[in-house]
């Protein structure tokens, strides 16, 4: 798998245009769509087409994809515009295609154009991976469905540059985690106006995120400037740097995550704390409300609740059901758009719900839609369960 980790980034690195999308139940068909194929963007509708396609036609052509740098499919292109379609697809695979199946729900599609008629395409399975993928190009989960910009940065509006630039000026060295998800934060507020986190907390999540990806690859710019103007003295050395880098991107992303959703919590006035330790050493990311509360013996198992935060869960999905033995229920929830039916189905059995951005709910598989639940409905949730918390126990916690 190193090998095709690798050469899909080479095949986006000298393709003409390239983009990433995540393989959700509507690709595979679990969704009742009309039919199974992967969904191109519209924003790339250039990948295939000269010009976009219009309400009421269809239009096609035909193309071939070199897939994992191994076999070849002669396959469509197409745009349905008749009645109420409106989309773009690839079709025609051949019988034995690997990649439209439920269990690559959540893997990761790369499509690299080399020339009109000729692409390149690569299917990211493990969440390592796919994280290191976009740690590479610096993608957020929002770039899913856009083309990749091999710079690795869009440009953020002039306000928000501007409260970039005085953050970044200000930095000789990486801050915390916490610091830098905090001054995304204040920054998208000032700039674009107070977020509703009590209202809106599902879309104001995938904003903070992003404002913080742009924040992050601000400062990195900076302080590995001299990576583009120093000499290394070996391999080794430009390796160790370079890896440097990635990890930094890659712990930013998750820590990032679970900044965000605590300032939402604790903007709802939920009761709340992070990493605790419960039954043989395990960290859920957060225990409502509180590890003490956990670990008293009397205290209500019912009115426990356990949450982990994962922003891929390909292959990490199950670790949740075991970090706390007390808790009959739990949550997870993540940013990663859709997951496949047997992801969902393992879940349910290991009394596992599973919390998703609002928006993102569409691409699961429709038979489990109505079961996932949007930032709105877990925090609810929670207020109504800490709402019926005996008065006897509440000197074992204080407002965050």
């Amino acid at each position: 798998m190193e090998g095709i980790f690798t050469n899909a980034i080479s095949a986006v690195r000298n393709a003409q245009k390239a983009y990433c999308h995540f393989i959700t139940p509507n690709d595979v068909g679990a969704t009742g769509a009309h039919q199974s194929g992967f969904t191109v963007p519209a924003a790339a509708y250039s990948m295939f087409f000269e010009t976009p396609g219009r309400k009421g036609e269809i239009k096609d052509r035909y193309i071939k994809i070199k897939w994992q740098n191994d076999f070849t499919t002669d396959s469509r292109a197409i745009y349905y515009g008749q009645k109420s379609r409106n989309e773009y697809r690839i079709t025609r695979f051949g019988r034995g295609f690997p990649f439209l199946k439920d269990d690559k729900v959540g893997s990761l599609l790369i499509v690299a154009r080399r020339s009109s008629d000729d692409y390149e395409a690569y299917v990211l399975e493990t969440e390592d991976e796919i994280e290191d993928f976009m740690s590479v190009f610096n993608l957020t989960f929002e770039d899913n469905n856009h083309f990749i910009n091999v710079a690795g940065s869009r440009p953020p509006d002039e306000e928000f540059e501007k409260a970039i630039a005085t953050f970044v000026n200000g930095c000789t060295a990486f801050p915390d985690t916490a610091a830098m998800s905090a001054f995304a934060r204040e920054a998208y507020a000032k700039a674009y106006g107070i977020g509703d986190a009590v209202n809106a907390p599902d879309e104001l999540l995938l904003k903070w995120i992003d404002a913080e990806y742009h924040l992050f690859l601000s400062v990195e710019t900076k302080l590995n400037a001299d990576i583009m103007t120093t000499p290394f003295a070996s391999l080794a050395d430009f390796v160790q740097r370079a890896n440097s880098v990635l990890n930094a991107r890659k712990a930013r992303a998750g820590k990032a995550l679970e900044h965000h959703l605590a300032a939402i919590f604790s903007a709802n006035h939920l009761f709340f704390e992070e990493q605790v330790i419960t039954e043989k050493g395990k960290k859920p990311d957060f225990v409502f409300p509180n590890g003490k509360c956990y670990h008293h013996i009397e205290f209500p198992s019912d009115k426990l609740t356990i949450l982990g935060a994962k922003t891929t869960c390909r292959d990490r999905w199950n670790q949740v059901a075991s970090e706390a033995e007390r808790a009959d229920f739990k949550f997870l929830f993540t940013t990663q758009p859709g997951m496949s039916i047997n992801q969902l189905t393992g879940l349910e059995s290991m009394k596992v719900g599973v919390v998703a951005p609002k928006k993102h709910i569409q691409d699961f598989p429709k038979c489990f839609q109505t079961k996932i639940w949007p930032l709105t409905t877990f925090i609810a949730m929670v207020k109504e369960q800490q709402g019926g918390i005996p008065s006897k126990f509440h000197f074992l916690f204080k407002q965050h």
